[in-house]
């Protein structure tokens, strides 16, 4: 069977990947405004404070690490009481070199390698929506090596390096994201992949998103009953499962629509439709133009 979580990152295909170190000494504190993009930081020595919006403030030790799917607005600082300095994210956009904040000579009081990337994808909402505002992860020694990798190929310019950034931080998030599953995760995909009878659905589905699935046979194929599997897939997942199904198949045509990757009957026939006019019309019902337009538009 396919792997669900692989198929989204696949193709939301993370790109654009920039990197820098940040650190700050003495009283200090930043008010980042909100970015709308995932960032991500890992501390390398030191403390600090972390206020995300919508969240609980934490502090920051050596080997932690943070995913911000979104990046809303939030105020990073030390642990003396100071006004926070306002700081448009989007004006150091591909600054590489280290932001330093508070006083601007002597050894920090903490370190960081922090980045930001963007999703080639204009359905990143697809997984987004899914996932904690923040993300924040104690003693995450893998994740803080793939930081550093991602800092170390951002300052060259060897050949590949667009391709290994893109690839490093795929595996990046996957990493992120195999910690976020269980109860503690909101509804959605990350939450359903660690519920076994959920997940055995969720990846017939991956496998084979052209099958006439109905809710029986799904539940079949998860050991329970009608009533219990629909229960247990929304309750869990968020949405009921003909309606993933029906995202996931317009996830995929999307896609192949965008890389024109086969005619119109033949992209219907790969996410289960009998017929061209069949999967127009359901198109066009979910994403608000036919297959035909979105195509144009998408390129």
């Amino acid at each position: 069977m396919l792997d669900p979580l692989s198929d989204i990152i696949a193709l939301l295909r993370p790109s654009t990947v920039f990197s820098k170190g940040i650190s700050g000494a003495g009283p200090w504190g930043v008010r980042y405004s909100a970015f709308g993009h995932p960032s991500f930081c890992t501390v390398l020595e030191g403390s600090c404070r972390l206020a995300v919006d919508g969240t609980e403030p934490i502090t920051l030790e050596a080997g932690d690490f943070v995913l911000l799917p979104a990046t809303p607005a939030f105020t990073q600082s030390g642990f003396e009481p100071v006004q926070p300095v306002p700081f448009d994210p989007h004006a150091s956009v591909g600054v590489t070199g280290e932001l330093r904040h508070g006083r601007q000579d002597g050894p920090p009081d903490v370190r960081m390698l922090g980045g930001y990337f963007m999703f080639a994808s204009p359905d990143a909402d697809l997984l987004v929506s899914q996932l904690p505002a923040l993300i924040h992860l104690r003693g995450a020694e893998r994740l803080g090596v793939l930081v550093q990798m991602v800092r170390s190929e951002t300052g060259d310019a060897r050949p590949g390096r667009d391709l290994v950034l893109a690839r490093l931080v795929e595996v990046l998030l996957v990493e992120a994201l195999r910690a976020v599953g269980g109860d503690e995760a909101p509804p959605g995909l990350l939450r359903g992949l660690s519920d076994p009878r959920v997940a055995t659905a969720i990846r017939c589905i991956h496998d084979e998103p052209a099958r006439p699935w109905t809710v029986a046979a799904l539940a079949n194929e998860a050991a329970l009953s009608r009533s219990a599997f629909f229960d247990r897939f929304a309750r869990i997942v968020g949405v009921p499962p003909m309606e993933y199904l029906l995202g996931w198949r317009m996830s995929l045509a999307k896609d192949m629509l965008r890389r024109g990757a086969g005619k119109l009957d033949e992209i219907a026939g790969r996410v289960g439709y009998g017929s061209a006019s069949a999967f127009s019309t359901a198109f066009a019902r979910r994403v608000g133009m036919p297959p035909k337009r979105y195509a144009m538009t998408a390129v």
